[in-house]
């Protein structure tokens, strides 16, 4: 096989299984060629990467050595995708009671989720994360398009039991928005003792549903690795209750009634 035809198989290959060791040997044997060129193309790659600020290949010494990829999306390669995000949602036809936005459209793009979860699994890179937990239903593809970045699984907290999955855990938790007490529930089999794991929301006002999931991740023994929401609104009235976060937008004014609006970069961009 040529080089060029070569260098294409290897970079999709490589790109597909993030944080997955891929051996030499694996590659030698798969398109039949010297190891010194197969760790010439590896360089090639990871140089190439690395120039796009797509993230990088990581070496692991040894007999069961290899690379690993990295997707750790840079400060330049992040900021024109953000800057169009706060663009769209600057649009005043968003509006919704109570100063929500409506977001289901870019939820419900494949694509622009995708480059979502790209932004916050850079952001977590070296968390060592374990699995990625969300809240149903919104935060759902957030969620997993962040586990796939990271290549871990995706853990569902619920209002109400599935009986698909059987024996849950529940916690009463105090919503910070309405002030309600919620339930939220998460079946005994998601999650290993001492798991680290990252909670993913679409948006966040005063963080009562994140702190429920962080309270919950406490009946599993499990840690929380990092935060992130998609959009947070500034709101003087609330008193926030989760602190160490990452933002991707931040909405810093939402009035229905005078129909202003005004949207923008989160403090994410500057964790990278």
């Amino acid at each position: 096989m040529k080089r060029s035809k070569r260098l294409v198989s290897m970079t999709r290959y490589i790109i597909e299984h993030p944080y997955t060791l891929i051996s030499l040997p694996f590659f030698v044997e798969k398109f039949g060629s010297a190891k010194s060129s197969i760790s010439e193309d590896l360089g090639i790659i990871d140089e190439r990467f690395q120039e796009e600020g797509t993230g990088y290949l990581a070496s692991v010494a040894g007999a069961s050595g290899g690379v690993k990829y990295i997707p750790a999306y840079s400060q330049s390669y992040g900021t024109p995708f953000v800057d169009h995000l706060c663009e769209k949602l600057s649009d005043t036809g968003r509006l919704l009671p109570g100063g929500y936005l409506f977001m289901s459209d870019l939820l419900g793009d494949p694509r622009t989720v995708n480059d979502i979860g790209k932004m916050f699994a850079s952001v977590f890179v070296d968390r060592e994360i374990d699995a990625v937990m969300t809240v149903a239903t919104k935060g759902i593809p957030l969620a997993y398009a962040v586990a796939a970045h990271l290549n871990v699984p995706v853990v569902i907290a619920r209002r109400d039991p599935k009986v698909t999955e059987g024996s849950t855990v529940s916690i009463n938790y105090v919503s910070g928005s309405t002030r309600k007490i919620q339930t939220m529930v998460l079946t005994k089999r998601s999650l290993s003792p001492g798991s680290n794991v990252c909670i993913i929301d679409d948006f966040m006002k005063a963080g009562g549903t994140i702190n429920g999931m962080k309270n919950l991740l406490k009946e599993f023994d499990a840690q929380v690795a990092g935060i992130g929401v998609l959009a947070e609104a500034e709101d003087e009235e609330e008193e926030r209750v989760v602190d160490d976060y990452v933002s991707l937008l931040r909405i810093l004014h939402a009035d229905d009634r005078t129909k202003e609006i005004e949207v923008e970069a989160g403090n994410l961009l500057g964790r990278l």
